[in-house]
């Protein structure tokens, strides 16, 4: 018995000839196709979001003409990660356009993140802007150089995707984990003023949408990073709740002599708002001796 007359005889015992089973599958295949194309188009929505979310925190910026205490790391990572994954998702990568969604998406992260940054440089202290080349100078050189050297020297194209797919990994992993230092900023200040809640909101939901894409189709060096991307997002998605009804005041003191007594003392900011709104008389001058009454009580 040859092999085709035996796997003829295994479907005959389910009730379908060879045709119809590859038929059945071939459909079914189809199916789950379309579903992950679905599941990217969301990915980008979601996405394109996550990416946007950043411009109340420059419009912020420029209103401001300071970068304050926000750090350009985040941009940085993510504008490496877009680089790197419509590289992946490009024919000289993926099979063909089979991660079209991947390359739209990515495709407008460069534009946007490229933006951000440009803002920050602009804004940035002189230190804040060494810092901007420092960092950016050399990592899109080395970007430069290992897309070409891996485009044009590596002929085999599943190896130059193992590759591709594990750089993405490293870097996606940096990504996820730079928002990291707005947490623990947070938990230091009990302040969630630079870690906004749309940017952590989007960046789960983006993690959740790449995550099953790249379980649909298969192709685990998509899907890994997000095993990271979604648990990290719930973490900031937890802080922010924590923390998000608390303010930090912060009372500078005010020192004052008693030059009857010879001694001094301190006063904190709400109280001499106080004290002023119960000492002030009709000229507008401050009863020393009302003052001096309030610190001791």
């Amino acid at each position: 018995m040859d092999l085709s007359t035996s796997s003829n005889l295994i479907f005959s015992q389910f009730g379908s000839s060879d045709d119809d089973f590859h038929r059945y599958y071939l459909a079914r295949n189809q199916d789950l196709e379309l579903l992950r194309y679905a599941v990217g188009i969301i990915g980008n929505v979601v996405s394109i979001l996550l990416y946007a979310a950043p411009i109340i925190t420059f419009r912020r910026v420029i209103e401001k003409k300071s970068t304050g205490e926000f750090s350009v790391i985040p941009y940085v990572s993510a504008l490496l990660n877009c680089i790197l994954y419509t590289w992946y998702g490009s024919p000289l990568v993926s099979r063909g356009w089979e991660n079209l969604p991947l390359v739209t998406i990515n495709g407008v992260g460069i534009a946007l993140e490229l933006s951000f940054i440009s803002i920050y440089f602009w804004y940035a202290s002189p230190k804040g802007r060494k810092l901007v080349t420092l960092i950016m100078a050399p990592l899109m050189f080395a970007m430069l150089v290992v897309i070409c050297c891996l485009t044009f020297e590596l002929e085999d194209r599943l190896i130059r995707k193992a590759i591709v797919g594990s750089i993405g990994l490293v870097v996606s992993i940096a990504m996820y984990g730079s928002p990291l230092v707005a947490v623990e900023r947070v938990i230091r200040t009990k302040s969630v003023e630079y870690m906004p809640f749309n940017l952590s909101l989007f960046s789960f939901l983006t993690s959740s949408s790449w995550l099953v894409y790249g379980l649909l189709g298969n192709d685990v060096l998509l899907a890994s990073p997000n095993f990271l991307g979604v648990p990290l997002g719930i973490l900031q998605l937890v802080v922010y709740c924590i923390y998000r009804g608390e303010t930090e005041i912060v009372e500078k003191p005010i020192k004052f002599h008693d030059i009857e007594n010879g001694s001094s003392f301190f006063l904190t900011i709400p109280l001499i708002t106080e004290t002023l709104a119960l000492n002030e008389d009709g000229n507008g001058a401050i009863n020393d001796r009302g003052i001096r009454e309030v610190a001791s009580s």
